[in-house]
């Protein structure tokens, strides 16, 4: 008697057909699982980039309270041309140029050699650095700093030159100036395209501010997964490292967004918590 036989009986195995769908579900479950770790990885470094954040604006803060002023950024230029992590200031109280003057040297005249620079962690102790001392968000980019240079509202005009949220909160001129006085110059924006469009100094509008001029006194932020060099390719993104006292920031949004990617993140100082922390710790009378 004859016994019919399949191909899969006789070589006790599985088809062709039957091992490429089998492979075919195994990739995509492997493709998923990869997929979820990837976004769990990214979700966790982006918290603890926050907590950095966090951290380096209360080590700000407590920096202010035992010196009686915000410290100034730090400046990297290149590897042969930068303060290693610490402050720096420009030799002369009111230079043309502070470019080849530069110290880490504490200046009484507080007129730093750059305002919008990188976070000074070898000043304020922060731990998390790179080779040269600059404080690192989780994806190893440097964070970067702004502190306030100009200042208004005050009980009485300060001189000319006077950079007073860098230089010395004493008494004397707290009594001279008042704690009206206030920043003059930061700003937060919703949108680089909001409003009329923002430029260096303004935000095209009201409606398209965050945090006004008179209220932001010193800026930390990191420039995300997507800015190791550049600082990020969107609109908004690239105004965060344009060098000027105008910045964007927002809930994060994908490449397909009308502005771009954008993963920047951000923490601020106002300058009615820096007074109430500077009064707190005695600083300030």
């Amino acid at each position: 008697m004859r016994v019919s036989t399949s191909p899969r009986t006789a070589a006790g195995g599985f088809t062709l057909v039957e091992m490429a769908v089998v492979f075919t579900i195994a990739s995509f479950l492997l493709a998923s699982a990869l997929y979820v770790l990837s976004a769990q990885v990214d979700q966790r470094n982006f918290q603890d980039t926050q907590r950095r954040l966090d951290q380096a604006r209360e080590l700000l803060l407590s920096f202010s309270i035992v010196n009686g002023r915000l410290p100034c950024p730090a400046r990297y230029v290149s590897t042969a041309s930068n303060s290693q992590g610490l402050e720096s200031f420009c030799t002369a109280a009111a230079p043309a140029t502070c470019s080849g003057s530069e110290t880490t040297t504490v200046q009484t005249h507080g007129n730093c050699s750059n305002y919008v620079g990188y976070l000074p962690a070898a000043s304020i102790g922060s731990q998390q650095t790179d080779a040269y001392g600059f404080a690192i968000d989780t994806w190893g980019n440097r964070i970067r700093y702004a502190v306030a240079k100009a200042i208004t509202n005050c009980s009485t005009s300060p001189p000319a030159n006077t950079i007073l949220f860098t230089n010395s909160f004493s008494p004397s001129n707290l009594k001279t100036y008042g704690i009206t006085c206030q920043p003059s110059d930061l700003l937060v924006c919703k949108s680089a395209t909001g409003g009329t469009g923002i430029t260096p100094t303004g935000c095209g509008g009201v409606v398209n501010q965050i945090m006004t001029t008179n209220l932001v006194v010193a800026i930390v932020y990191s420039t995300g997964k997507n800015g190791a060099t550049t600082g990020g390719t969107g609109t908004d993104e690239s105004k965060n490292v344009a060098g000027n006292v105008t910045f964007v920031y927002h809930t994060p949004t994908p490449s397909t967004a009308a502005n771009g990617e954008f993963d920047d993140q951000f923490t601020w100082i106002s300058v009615g918590e820096l007074y109430a922390r500077m009064i707190a710790g005695g600083v300030l009378p």
